[in-house]
């Protein structure tokens, strides 16, 4: 089947017992074994399993292409899990633009186990072929959180296959609608669930899908196990409703998104479009190859420095000032303002979640904004 009926109907099987065609919420956080611990029902505690967690990780496995998947309570649950799992005194590669959940791990948390972290370029091949020598993983952000830059996942698997090192992807922005990191040499993909496939601004999740189930996502699966940090299954079911629209919802972003790419990119009060969609996009020829569409996110930079920035953003009526993305309202965040006392992007640079309002009310908030 194809991506969009498979987003519809995966893991969205009627329920057994009642025909039910939405699936049953199963909310218990114990289930009744034998007296020797035989399971009636393949159940025993919420946190080691439950039924419609399953559901969402067999939905996220087939949608991703993966043999397994590991949901969590969040995106950076999931991230955490993941690196948690690496040997002691791993080293990892993480790109020089991401997101600054990833960097504060690196910088503040991995180094406890001994873990380090390079920061690369990861559109500089060469330079993350000589920072792989000896990694153990290599984490991909495409398009990357907040500058967009893009990543070519082919050719970093084939660094990372020749280094031994595994490579993770953080297809967050994309989701699997758009890009599909697995079937282009990716070993784990990562995902906030809290957006674009939750879609509502209403449901905090994060997922691992893995490539093979094999030895190293058993162990994964075990820290998860032991630590609890799983998702809910409210927030589990929740998810499995958003992805049924993930295709229509991302089509639609997609559409606003170029437009007002587009717009900004002519405005005179604007010094530079970040939009893989754009021509002018030094990573658009990779992105075009390894992308169904471009995506409904992107960032600008105000000419006029970080008060201009500021400015625009607090005249926006429509468009509103929040953190996170991908839900149905657009939201606008000066990202050095939010990334603690060591900010990593520029300070005249604001991020844009475009949502599904109608294009030409969006067009006519930001007009009204940059002057």
């Amino acid at each position: 089947m194809r991506p969009e009926t498979l987003a519809v109907h995966a893991g969205g099987e009627a329920d057994a017992a009642t025909g039910a065609v939405s699936p049953p919420i199963h909310l218990a956080t114990t289930f009744k074994h034998g007296p020797a611990g035989e399971r009636v029902a393949g159940y025993e505690y919420q946190r080691e399993g439950n039924p419609t967690q399953d559901r969402l990780e067999a939905m996220l496995s087939v949608l991703e292409g993966g043999h397994a998947a590991l949901a969590t309570g969040s995106g950076m649950a999931a991230m955490s899990l993941l690196l948690d799992s690496l040997a002691a005194g791993s080293r990892i590669v993480i790109p020089d633009d991401c997101y600054t959940g990833l960097r504060v791990l690196a910088q503040e948390f991995l180094p406890q186990r001994g873990v380090t972290a390079v920061l690369v370029d990861m559109a500089d091949l060469a330079a993350v072929k000589t920072a792989a020598a000896g990694a153990a993983l290599i984490w991909a952000e495409t398009p990357s959180n907040p500058q967009l830059k893009i990543a070519d996942i082919a050719a970093i698997a084939a660094i990372a296959r020749d280094a031994g090192a595994l490579l993770a992807c953080d297809n967050t922005f994309a989701t699997p609608a758009l890009q599909r990191p697995i079937a282009l040499g990716a070993d784990v993909v990562m995902h906030s669930t809290t957006k674009y496939f939750g879609g509502h601004s209403d449901c905090m999740g994060g997922a691992l899908v893995f490539a093979q189930r094999d030895a190293f996502f058993e162990a994964v699966a075990h820290r998860r196990h032991v630590t609890g940090g799983i998702l809910s299954p409210f927030n589990a079911w929740l998810t499995l409703r958003g992805a049924r629209s993930l295709h229509a919802r991302m089509a639609w972003h997609c559409r606003n998104a170029s437009v007002l790419a587009a717009f900004l990119a002519d405005h005179p009060a604007v010094e530079v479009v970040h939009y893989p969609g754009l021509p002018s996009h030094p990573g658009h020829d990779i992105a075009k190859r390894q992308m169904r569409d471009f995506g409904g996110m992107l960032s600008f930079r105000v000419k006029g420095g970080r008060d201009a920035a500021l400015a625009v953003a607090g005249r926006l009526k429509l468009i509103t000032n929040a953190t996170s993305l991908g839900g149905p309202e657009s939201l606008i965040e000066h990202r050095a303002s939010v990334e603690g006392p060591t900010p990593f992007s520029p300070q005249n640079l604001l991020r844009f979640s475009v949502g599904l309002e109608n294009v030409e009310d969006l067009i006519d908030d930001l007009s009204q904004a940059l002057g």
